[in-house]
């Protein structure tokens, strides 16, 4: 089937690297900007936080001065950066490569920030912090099962699509049904706005065909991770005092599960396991995105091949 794009042929292409965490992202962009004339922008919802590095999988310093990464520590944790955020940081930097007569690699695993650059924003209402604690007091009282059931109860569409497992994305679907009255499902067909970008957007998604294989990349990064100074980079971000774990920085993957390990909550033992059991949560939730995501282009493993496609999608789009 051929690749489509999201927009008009008339505008120059820009390409989405999508795929589930530990797949290898980050360096087949850092190798295909070696081949084109290229800006990489980050589509990692916790890389924008300074600080934030080892557990994010940052590239190190070195790399980054080599290979720059746009939308990338531009954010303290203490602060929030939204969906609607990213999306117009987003086209202000694809923007800007294309003035410089680059083509965008946009290279991530935030699906979410993927799904509104491509369909644009529904207006939804502010964050309230009191019906957020209210959720809270039902997931501590009854766990986030109770909160997914209750989501289904009024919004069963986003209930099939969000997992139990997964607090963040809940609590705002059940908070704004709470706000509106309205399900977040209505709320995006009623408002919905078509996207207005510089490009058009070619989706590519890199993933090892073997779980197994994912699965032990994931553990065996961790680990690294933690060699790496993990510990001690959650530890600073505990000693400032005005961080969290209620805040967006602080729920990201590895770095809660630390931060509770160092709270006294569990062992170095039980951190491990929690962070990697988390982590395959995390890329289980990313591959479902991408199974249902149209128009996409699965490489498997990046490879030299993998390189060769997507010249071939330039190329395409070019003619």
């Amino acid at each position: 089937m051929a690749m489509q794009a999201s927009e008009s042929s008339e505008k120059p292409p820009a390409i989405c690297l999508m795929g589930p965490t530990a797949a290898g992202k980050t360096q087949f962009a850092m190798d295909l900007s070696d081949r084109f004339p290229s800006t990489l922008i980050n589509v990692d919802s916790a890389q924008v936080y300074r600080g934030m590095d080892i557990g994010t999988g940052k590239p190190d310093a070195t790399t980054r001065r080599l290979y720059p990464h746009r939308l990338m520590d531009i954010r303290d944790p203490s602060e929030i950066y939204s969906a609607s955020q990213f999306r117009a940081d987003a086209i202000q930097e694809m923007s800007d490569a294309l003035l410089r007569g680059k083509t965008p690699i946009l290279v991530g695993g935030t699906m979410l920030y993927f799904k509104v650059l491509r369909d644009g924003l529904a207006a939804m209402p502010n964050a309230s912090p009191r019906v957020r604690k209210q959720i809270e007091e039902l997931a501590a009282e009854s766990g986030w099962e109770s909160v997914h059931t209750e989501l289904k109860r009024v919004d069963p569409e986003s209930a099939a699509r969000i997992h139990a497992n997964d607090p963040q994305r809940l609590q705002r679907a059940l908070e704004v049904f709470l706000l509106t009255g309205k399900s977040l499902t209505a709320l995006h067909r009623e408002s919905h706005y078509p996207a207005e970008l510089p490009c058009r957007l070619y989706f590519v998604a890199i993933q090892p065909t073997d779980r197994a294989v994912l699965h032990n990349r994931i553990a065996e990064r961790f680990r690294r991770m933690l060699s790496e100074g993990l510990i001690e980079e959650v530890r600073v971000l505990c000693e400032r005092g005005d961080l969290n774990l209620s805040m967006s920085s602080m729920k990201s993957v590895g770095y809660r599960q630390v931060w509770q390990y160092l709270a006294g909550e569990s062992t170095h033992g039980e951190m491990i396991e929690k962070s990697i059991v988390a982590t395959r949560q995390l890329a289980k939730r990313q591959l479902t995105w991408l199974r249902g995501w149209p128009a996409l282009r699965t490489l498997g493993e990046p490879d030299k091949n993998s390189i060769d496609v997507i010249l071939k999608i330039l190329e395409t789009a070019a003619s």
